[in-house]
């Protein structure tokens, strides 16, 4: 095992009330709140995984089935030593799209689905 599950990230315009709407429906808290109102994350807990809300200027909403405009969302994947994960995934087939920051990293996986490691 490389890294478990840390989050499901959902793009969107708003991640304030798309958070909230969630948080009614499935009974979870607010466990972290960017000030700048750009990120949200919902869970049980902090340390346990989450839903988490992401603002993109511009966003343009999923159109179901259509492939056009697909389903926006990545995972993030927890991990102990940035360093070392990113070796094992760039292993496994991943492509580094060399962006990030110093406690996480976004990658492609084989069929160029992002998923970003994040370090715990």
């Amino acid at each position: 095992m490389i890294g478990s599950w840390h989050a499901t990230v959902i793009d969107c315009p708003d991640p304030d009330s798309l958070a909230s709407f969630y948080e009614s429906l499935l009974g979870m808290i607010r466990v972290e709140h960017e000030p700048d109102g750009s990120w949200v994350t919902i869970g049980d807990a902090p340390d346990r995984p989450a839903l988490a809300f992401a603002q993109v200027t511009g966003y343009a909403p999923p159109q179901w089935p259509g492939p056009d405009l697909p389903q926006q969302l990545h995972l993030d994947v927890r991990v102990h030593e940035l360093d070392l994960a990113e070796a094992q995934v760039l292993t496994l087939g991943a492509t580094s799209m060399d962006s990030g920051s110093p406690s996480f990293r976004v990658f492609l996986g084989p069929a160029l689905h992002p998923f970003c490691l994040v370090a715990w």
